[in-house]
């Protein structure tokens, strides 16, 4: 079964402070389905046909098969960024917000901290926050389409930091975008992973 473009439970417009309709329409309704549509004809009729995209994932990074990697990790990235936004302002509380205060100090530190990573991430790329075996939260950058799905963390957060998420309403103050993403913020997604 062909993998699909992600269904979002917002409007486009629901993010109007954040990023424009315009921006969010391009954002999923072209990057994000051109990712999913070149991973369908990428893995038509190969061995990947038929497998779960975390597998996919996996086994296109194991043997260096770019084409598929490339579109199957953006289009698991971008599924998990649209589930870590909320339309609506949430108050990160609870296990999540202890481990933060525990791993970083305080909820001040660590936006900090993920905000500048996001900052000096040079060129394309993602900021996850992920959960290690060890059960310890790290700040981790990655390039281009690389993920931590399907890898030996598990996780938390996401913040698309590609120049398409944020270029027609921001131009080059990335700063400005990565700010309003602290205020939707879906932090019970992120409390149940």
């Amino acid at each position: 079964m062909a993998f699909q473009l992600l269904e979002l439970p917002f409007d486009s417009s629901a993010f109007a402070d954040f990023t424009s309709a315009n921006t969010f329409s391009f954002h999923h309704g072209k990057h994000h389905a051109g990712y999913v549509n070149k991973l369908n004809a990428a893995i038509e009729g190969s061995a990947y046909e038929g497998m779960p995209l975390n597998e996919v994932i996996r086994t296109s990074r194991e043997s260096s098969d770019l084409a598929v990697f490339n579109n199957a990790a953006q289009h698991a990235n971008h599924c998990f960024f649209w589930n870590c936004l909320s339309a609506e302002v949430q108050v990160l509380s609870g296990e999540i917000k202890e481990m933060i205060d525990r791993d970083f100090e305080s909820v001040e530190i660590f936006t900090k901290q993920f905000s500048d990573a996001a900052m000096k991430l040079f060129g394309s790329g993602w900021v996850w926050l992920v959960k290690t075996e060890d059960e310890t939260l790290e700040i981790r950058s990655y390039k281009d389409a690389e993920t931590p799905i399907a890898s030996d963390a598990t996780p938390l957060l996401t913040l698309d930091v590609w120049e398409h998420a944020y270029y027609l309403d921001y131009q080059n103050n990335r700063a400005g975008f990565i700010e309003g993403f602290w205020n939707h913020v879906n932090w019970e997604f992120v409390a149940r992973q």
